[in-house]
Formats: structure tokens, C-alpha cells, sequence
């Protein structure tokens, strides 16, 4: 029997999706590879599709609702996982843009064309990854004799059951996977969303939606009006706007919404405090943000961070005239950079070498596209490098660059220290392409590494790494493991430091102490008498150390 799909039907599928995804991220965050405390693929699937069903509206024309849905991962989207899945919505979207109803062909023609779209927007595609369990999936339904013909609900049945066998062999693909015995996470994540869009259309019980409301839609207006008709900047108690995003630890009871609320209270205004089993939300115009993220931070991981110094927007607003607001010719400087990092002493490196904008985030917590649009448009530039300082971002980075109206150079920098290489190779006196070139060169003659703990027990790679061990990271590789931190970071350098190395750079975490901090630094200098060490406080969460070796 023929079975139609309008806007609304479409829009239950797209909901339920979501929800079966926001129910198993958690068991997705698990499946990855590598311990480190990162931005997990269920977190950055479920906030990106999550952000989709927040731009759905109520609309009978099934092109129409795919359209919102697509925009809304587009702009929501974090991580890499959270890229392609928007990539692949931007396909199923176009394909059916002007169809108001479906059928079984058009839906699986919409499948197709979403894997052309992610296929389009990955540069090196590796087998045995999301990718490859929507292009298996759909690939089969292709194959199946009469295929067209059959029920939506019977033809998504077997699209699901194709999608999990190509899911199950991802290990015989990607050899890392089977050495720690898990299947592709960002494949699990798709298999998840497939099977809550079947559930809508068998009628079965799932939950639709999402259960935190957005901070978007929470936070009224009036919280941000200009503060310049409020009495300016000295008008203003409570100077940053801050926002934090919080994952609850695994064994995290003791949370209380209600004294939460009333302990953050005493630190500023304009608070609001969400929350559901998995995530915490915090919207605060505050004096001290940093208390406010090491309050939060008692609970578990941090995963997305805002703030903005509401008076230096008031005093720009102060001192430009109307014709000089942001966003007209007359305020543009040349050149503008927008970089990821975290931690306040990392950031001020950054400020230090002339960006405008530090994005508040990186490993643990991945920014989406939006996050970093609305970073690139506030720069008062006519040509911005976007520096992302993480593998897991550039992918949201250029993506930004792309639908940004300015012009947007993504230095593809996938560290810190190649950051900041990136940054010192910048010459004012040439022109963008001259400095793209030079700026896309240095980071290749920095090495970096990385000491953080094991969030997870795992064997990768031959090393049995406990949960709490200490690893050090030299690039994508962990070369070595111990329970003692010193240990590690002793290794590390042996390892980073050879013949030719001139300069060792250290950015010291929140975690470690003074006191420690400078009894490795002295051990380093006798242990590597002709070479120049230089250090700072970075104050980033997580990575006791990030090590540069030039």
C-alpha cells in the first residue's frame, strides 16, 4: 500500500531520530577509540541533530520541514561526526526540497543523495566510519530487486537492517576497531537515528524531542538588550555573559537542581539552570566566570563554554558612530583571526599575537558551527583566518567559512602549539595568499604532544592503559603510559626532543601545581642543557600539559 509522508510525518521521523540517538549517547561516547577525555561522538551527534529538531516548524510541505532541519544541524553541528551527519541531512534535504508529500522512491533517493553530499565534504573518506554505513545502507536498497515498490515502513525496515550489517563488519575496515573489539561510534550513532525514524512510522512508543529546552530559547531577550541603554558600561554589574554546558559523570548523585540554582545565585543575575538526566545547562551574567565553570565543573565534563565581555560591547558601542557599528566598511581592519582553545592563559597567548576572538572550547568540548560563525562576524575584518587548534573542529570550521558572508581562511591547525606557530608566521605586510602559504607551512615544523589521564580502560596499540593512567600524546599517537604523571612527561619529552631540537615549549594545566611546574622545568633544562625552555601558565582543564618542540 502506498504510504505518503507530508511535513508533519517527516517531522516525527526527524524527532524520534534525535531522541533514540539522545537516549544511546552515552553508549556511543563508549565505543570511542581512544581514552582521552574528548568531545565524545554521541555528545556531538545528539547536540547536532538536537539543534535540527530546534529550527523544525510546523509545516504540511515535507520540503519545507527538511529544509528548517537541515539548517539547524548545519548550524549546530560539533565535532566531526556532528559535521558529516549535517552533511548528510544537506543532501536528504535538497533531494526533496520541492516535494510537498514522499513516497517510498523519493525518501530513498533523499538517503542517496545525503551520502553524495557527505562523501563531497570529507577530503580523505575512511572506510569503516559513518560514512561508509550510509552509503552501505542505501547502496543496498539500490541492489533490491523492486525495492520502489515496496512500503515506506517495509523499505526502512530493511534499510536498518542493511545499515547494522554494515555496521558490525566497520571492524574488518578500520583495524584499530577490531584491536579494541567496538564497532565505528559514529556508524552506532546513524544505526540509532535510523531506528527511531522506523519507530515513527510503526507507531511505536519513543519519545519525541528533546528534554533540555536550548538556552536559546530560554534566555529571554531582555537579558541581552544593549547595555548602552542601560547607563553604559559602568552601568554594568555582573560584565560576562556566561554559558556552560555540563555532562554528568557517570557515578554523579549528587546533584541538586534547586541548590545549584540558589549557589549560583550569589554570583550574578540573569541565571537559569536546565537540566535532565545526561546534561546540565548554565546561562549567567556573572563578575567571576571562572568560579562559575569550576563550579559547575564538580559535576562532570564540560562540554560547551560562551562568554562575552558585555561592557567592552558596550564601550565599542560607546565609541563607534552609527556608520561605524559592526558590520559596515568603515570599521574594517584587513586582517582578523578567530581561534579555538581553552584556558584562560592560553587564550591570552593567543590575544598576544594579535586574535580577536578566542572561542572557549577544543577537545572536551567541541563548538559548533554557529559558535564559530558568530565568532568570525563580530570580527571587524575584511579577510579572517579561523584557527581551530583541534582535529575535531576543522571540519565545523569550514564549514563556518562556507556560509559565512566574510572571507574566511581556515588554517587547518590541529593543535595548539600549531596555533600558535601559525600565528607568529602571520606578516601584516603581504597579502592573504601570501599568508595562507606561510601560515598552512609553519605548524609543520612544530611537534606537539599532550599529557592528560585515561577516562576509560582500553588496549590500543599494544598498551594496556588503565583508567586515571597518565598518557603522553605526541601528535595522534600515545607513546606512553604510567600511573605517575612525571613519569609520563619525562617520557614524552625523550621521546619529542632530538638533535635538532631548539626550543621546548610548555603550557602547564589547571591541575598542576607551582611547585611541581617548576621542579620539571629545572629537570628539563639540566636534562637538555643546549636547548631553550620556555614556559606558561596555559590554566587549560584536562591536559596538564600541552608541549611544543620546535
Amino acid at each position: 500500500m502506498d504510504q505518503l509522508v507530508r511535513g508533519p510525518e517527516l517531522g516525527r521521523m526527524l524527532k524520534q531520530g534525535a531522541s533514540a540517538l539522545q537516549k544511546h549517547s552515552k553508549e556511543v561516547d563508549a565505543l570511542n577509540v581512544f581514552p582521552v577525555p574528548d568531545g565524545d561522538t554521541g555528545t556531538n551527534m545528539s547536540l547536532t541533530i538536537r539543534s535540527g529538531v530546534e529550527h523544525l516548524q510546523e509545516n504540511g510541505h515535507a520540503g519545507e520541514t527538511a529544509k528548517h532541519f537541515s539548517k539547524g544541524l548545519l548550524m549546530g553541528a560539533r565535532g566531526n561526526s556532528g559535521v558529516i551527519l549535517s552533511q548528510l541531512f544537506r543532501g536528504f534535504a535538497k533531494s526533496m526540497e520541492k516535494k510537498a508529500e514522499l513516497r517510498t522512491p523519493d525518501v530513498a533517493e533523499a538517503f542517496e543523495q545525503g551520502v553524495d553530499a557527505a562523501y563531497r565534504a570529507v577530503m580523505k573518506p575512511v572506510e569503516g566510519t559513518i560514512l561508509t554505513v550510509a552509503r552501505e545502507a542505501s547502496l543496498a536498497m539500490k541492489k533490491e530487486h523492486n525495492a520502489s515498490e515496496l512500503a515506506l515502513e517495509e523499505w526502512m525496515r530493511r534499510f536498518l537492517k542493511a545499515a547494522k550489517e554494515a555496521l558490525a563488519y566497520t571492524p574488518e575496515q578500520l583495524p584499530v576497531l577490531k584491536e579494541v573489539g567496538v564497532v565505528d561510534s559514529g556508524g552506532q550513532g546513524l544505526v540509532h537515528i535510523y531506528e527511531g525514524m522506523l519507530h515513527a512510522l510503526t507507531g511505536e512508543e519513543e519519545e519525541e524531542g528533546e528534554s533540555v529546552p536550548s538556552l536559546d530559547q530560554l534566555v529571554k531577550l531582555e537579558h541581552h538588550k544593549d547595555p548602552a541603554a542601560q547607563g553604559g558600561a559602568e552601568a554594568i554589574t555582573y560584565g560576562y555573559c556566561t554559558e556552560v554546558m555540563v555532562r554528568f559523570a557517570d557515578n554523579e548523585s549528587s546533584f541538586q537542581e534547586e541548590a545549584f540554582r540558589e549557589e549560583l545565585s550569589a554570583h550574578g543575575d540573569s541565571l537559569l539552570v536546565v537540566c535532565d538526566e545526561e546534561l546540565l545547562k548554565v546561562h549567567i551574567h556573572a563578575e567571576e566566570p571562572g568560579k562559575i565553570l569550576e563550579k559547575s565543573q564538580r559535576y562532570g565534563e564540560l562540554i560547551h563554554i560562551k562568554i562575552e565581555n558585555m561592557r567592552e560591547q558596550n564601550r565599542v558601542l560607546q565609541q563607534e558612530g552609527p556608520s561605524e557599528r559592526p558590520g559596515t566598511p568603515a570599521s574594517l581592519v584587513p586582517y582578523g583571526f578567530v581561534t579555538v582553545t581553552t584556558g584562560d592563559g592560553v587564550a591570552s597567548l593567543f590575544e598576544s599575537l594579535g586574535v580577536q576572538e578566542v572561542v572557549h572550547g577544543g577537545q572536551s568540548m567541541n563548538p559548533s558551527t554557529e559558535d564559530l560563525l558568530e565568532a568570525v562576524t563580530r570580527v571587524q575584518a575584511e579577510h579572517v583566518f579561523l584557527l581551530p587548534n583541534n582535529g575535531n573542529i576543522v571540519m565545523a570550521a569550514e564549514q563556518a567559512a562556507d556560509i559565512s558572508d566574510k572571507q574566511v581562511t581556515v588554517i587547518p591547525t590541529k593543535t595548539v602549539p600549531q596555533g600558535l606557530a601559525a600565528m607568529l608566521a602571520f606578516d601584516e605586510t603581504k597579502d592573504a595568499e601570501a599568508n595562507e602559504e606561510a601560515m598552512k607551512e609553519a605548524p609543520r615544523y612544530v611537534k606537539s604532544g599532550q599529557i592528560t589521564h585515561a577516562v576509560r580502560e582500553t588496549s590500543i596499540e599494544g598498551k594496556k592503559i588503565q583508567e586515571g593512567d597518565f598518557m603522553g600524546i605526541w601528535e595522534k599517537d600515545i607513546v606512553t603510559v604510567h600511573q605517575e604523571m612525571k613519569q609520563a612527561f619525562q617520557e614524552l619529552l625523550a621521546r619529542m626532543v632530538d638533535s635538532e631540537s631548539e626550543i621546548i615549549t610548555l603550557i602547564i594545566g589547571e591541575d598542576v601545581s607551582e611547585e611541581l611546574a617548576g621542579e620539571l622545568a629545572a629537570e628539563l633544562e639540566q636534562t637538555y642543557p643546549d636547548v631553550e625552555i620556555e614556559t606558561h601558565t596555559g590554566g587549560q582543564p584536562l591536559y596538564q600539559y600541552i608541549v611544543s618542540v620546535e
